[in-house]
């Protein structure tokens, strides 16, 4: 390597800004922006850390995601409201705790039916999403042809109330595995900050 060589490689060079031709996550500015959220609810914020609508559809995300944020925003409510004395009215289930009530339900022979009616709603929801997806019948991800009962009229308003189901469930995924990892790591119950705070 020559003087002149090194001199140039060892010259300080001007900082990096982002491409201002490219469009950045909203959510994460860090981020390029994935085209293939616009169009769908709260695609404008651009949330997709780990890029997985690269390699999956949109559709099926978002249908998974769905499934998984209503399912966490039941079992959040569900399982405070278990620690605060709320049960079945089965004498089994008076005296189980959130984390013994699986081993009570097979014991007592319960789970077989609550793993079939699962199964049919699971099945239901399948046969809804490759429908869905292959064009077969008008419906949005996550449709379960419900949302005229809760929705408002106005389209804009049904978006708004579909980005609020859509981020309170993303906060209900994270708070219902902080609530699980406490209450098995800790044994404690609700309110779980405090309780493990004064721990």
């Amino acid at each position: 390597m020559t003087t002149l060589e090194m001199e140039e490689y060892l010259a300080p060079k001007p900082t990096e800004w982002p491409d201002p031709k490219k469009r950045y996550s909203e959510s994460v500015p860090f981020l390029v922006h994935p085209k293939q959220l616009d169009g769908w609810v709260g695609g404008e914020k651009g949330f997709d850390p780990l890029g997985t609508t690269d390699a999956i559809p949109v559709y099926i995300m978002r249908e998974a995601e769905l499934k998984h944020a209503r399912v966490c925003m039941l079992a959040t409510v569900g399982w405070i409201a278990t620690d605060l004395g709320l049960r079945f009215p089965n004498p089994v289930f008076q005296n189980c705790t959130t984390l013994s009530a699986h081993d009570v339900a097979v014991e007592a022979g319960y789970m077989g039916q609550f793993l079939g009616i699962i199964g049919t709603i699971e099945a239901y929801s399948l046969w809804l999403l490759f429908k869905g997806w292959g064009g077969d019948i008008k419906r949005d991800a996550g449709d379960f042809f419900l949302g005229k009962n809760f929705l408002p009229q106005d389209p804009k308003q049904a978006d708004e109330m579909r980005l609020k189901e859509l981020e309170n469930g993303r906060l209900a995924m994270l708070a219902f595995s902080g609530i699980v990892t406490q209450a098995q790591e800790f044994g404690t119950t609700w309110p779980f900050f405090c309780a493990c705070v004064t721990m």
